[in-house]
């Protein structure tokens, strides 16, 4: 037995895309999260010491000014100068640029103590004036062991905080890995179903328009079943439809796949899904413009929305249904409206979500999923789709999608022949 070489020009597995894609994102966000709590931290850290050296410097000028009975022998990093009527006296080896001359004369003048930060010859000292009867005396402290301390830290805070970043980052893609594995499994069964769903359908469906097909071609020559031909050509539209819908699934449930796009008539095809519900029981009224009402997107896909939304109006509606299409600005809108009891309350703000059904007793129970497959329908044409109550009673679904630039309908799929 010969093993088929891996072709590498194939498209990679879009199920493993979508787990890279989901890891790194988690892994980027856990390592934003750590980054946002070590920067906290670390600013918070920060201030605990910023604060704790000027709490220190003060209370050691202090102590320094106060004991400034000699200014010969003060505590380390401190020099003192003592100034009176008959001149200043210093700390020997009194670094250049000091005293603070203005901060002594300011002191002498007006018997106000005084802390200023002072730079002087490229360092940055704190000094504290103070005026002790006749005399003033500045203290002078180097600050330049608190900025090293500073520095210290800071470079401490950035080394631990990009290692916790980078290994945060790595723990978030191996944990998201793990935690989404199991989902794109199961999108992966889901989407293997549909295919092969989709394939056996395909088979019955081809055979079937076959069939019709041969039948209509046998009553077109048979005068005498003209009641019975009208009736095969629409069982064979029919398959033709529901073969474009499969496609259309089969597509949606493909991730990436692109969404077939031509110019409809959205006009057009509300009055087509309007005239395909003759049979029910309700009236439905189509109100159009008389211009056409152009948007890009898939025909199939579009006329299943709209199939959904007439869809349940009809299954509430008491007398009548209203389709109505309008465009203003730039986006086009199709509003379906009945005049039956209207959304249950506590339904409304959900009924859009699958298994969304109500539990009053006044509607009829079903499983949710026709609105539900409007909601992607429209958000893969980058509209929206809105559900409310009428003021008189009755239920508005409304289909928004964005009018189309052109409105020259492709040749292959005019606007009358949707189905």
């Amino acid at each position: 037995m010969t093993t088929r070489p891996r072709d590498r020009s194939a498209p990679a597995d879009p199920d493993g895309r979508l787990l890279r894609r989901a890891s790194w994102r988690l892994g980027a966000q856990a390592g934003l999260i750590v980054a946002l709590i070590v920067t906290v931290l670390s600013a918070l850290a920060v201030l605990v010491v910023v604060q704790g050296q000027h709490r220190g410097a003060a209370s050691l000028l202090a102590q320094a000014v106060a004991r400034a009975d000699d200014v010969a022998d003060p505590p380390a990093s401190v020099w003192l100068v003592a100034q009176t009527s008959g001149g200043q006296v210093a700390t020997p080896g009194l670094p250049p640029g000091l005293p603070d001359e203005a901060a002594l004369a300011n002191t002498s003048a007006t018997g106000q103590d005084s802390t200023v930060d002072y730079r002087a010859g490229g360092v940055e000292y704190r000094v504290h004036t103070v005026r002790r009867g006749q005399q003033t005396i500045q203290a002078a402290l180097d600050l330049s062991s608190d900025h090293a301390e500073r520095v210290r830290l800071a470079s401490a805070l950035l080394l631990s905080g990009g290692l916790g970043l980078v290994l945060a980052a790595v723990a978030g893609v191996w944990l998201g890995r793990r935690a989404v594995r199991p989902m794109a499994q199961a999108l992966a069964l889901q989407r293997r179903f549909v295919a092969d769903a989709g394939h056996e359908l395909r088979t019955p469906l081809t055979l079937l328009s076959t069939r019709v097909q041969l039948l209509h071609r046998h009553l077109r020559r048979d005068p005498g079943h003209a009641d019975l031909r009208g009736e095969a050509a629409a069982v064979a539209a029919d398959a033709r439809h529901l073969a474009a819908i499969l496609d259309d699934l089969l597509l949606a449930a493909e991730p990436g796949s692109p969404l077939p796009s031509s110019t409809v008539d959205l006009a057009e095809l509300a009055e087509r899904v309007g005239a395909a519900s003759t049979n029910d029981p309700v009236p439905v009224q189509v109100i159009r413009p008389s211009a056409p009402v152009a948007v890009r997107g898939s025909a199939v896909a579009l006329r299943r929305a709209v199939t959904a939304l007439l869809d349940n109006a009809s299954s509430h509606a008491r007398a009548g249904v209203t389709i109505s299409v309008s465009s203003a600005a730039r986006h086009a809108s199709l509003e379906v409206a009945d005049d039956g009891p209207g959304f249950d309350a506590d339904l409304l703000p959900g009924v859009f979500e699958r298994f969304a059904t109500a539990r009053d007793g006044q509607q009829p129970r079903g499983y949710g999923i026709g609105l539900a497959l409007v909601s992607e329908i429209a958000a893969r044409h980058g509209g929206t789709v809105s559900a409310s109550n009428q003021p008189g009673g009755g239920a508005r679904l409304r289909l928004t999608l964005p009018l189309a630039a052109s409105q020259e309908f492709s040749k292959e799929q005019p606007p009358s022949s949707l189905g």
